[in-house]
């Protein structure tokens, strides 16, 4: 039986997505992304808990994120949850997990965050909705 591997996340970003590209020329932007909890412990009093997750994109969905996401704004991202290791360089076998993103959607709408361009402006941001890794004709 094959098993699933999925990650949804909503969050902010931790920092500017940084692109990239492969030696082939594939484009690919990596964040982190801040997810946060709060709860009421047992004494009444509020606690909270934030987990950073490493996002990695890829293809033209790593193009966008690169001029549409900023610092501070949120988004959906929905991948699959990917560890992998390399030895550093004294020899150390080293590991990192990270999410590979297969969906992504920018959320708060145009004036979210510092990346935004007003509406109409040559290179207007695209609309909130879904960002697909298998979009290869976007509409915008």
């Amino acid at each position: 039986m094959a098993g699933i591997n999925k990650a949804i996340l909503i969050g902010n970003l931790g920092k500017d997505p940084d692109l990239r590209y492969t030696p082939g020329g594939q484009p690919v932007a990596t964040f982190s992304l801040a997810t946060s909890e709060k709860w009421k412990d047992k004494d009444g009093n509020m606690q909270d808990k934030t987990e950073w997750h490493n996002i990695v994109v890829w293809g033209r969905m790593a193009e966008l994120a690169k001029e549409y996401l900023a610092k501070g704004r949120q988004v959906y991202i929905e991948g699959r949850i990917q560890t992998r290791s390399w030895d550093d360089k004294d020899g150390n076998k080293r590991y990192t997990t990270e999410i590979v993103a297969r969906q992504m959607q920018f959320l708060g709408g145009r004036d979210a965050g510092p990346k935004d361009i007003p509406a109409g402006a040559p290179g207007e941001a695209p609309p909130v909705g879904d960002i697909s890794a298998e979009d290869d004709d976007l509409p915008f």
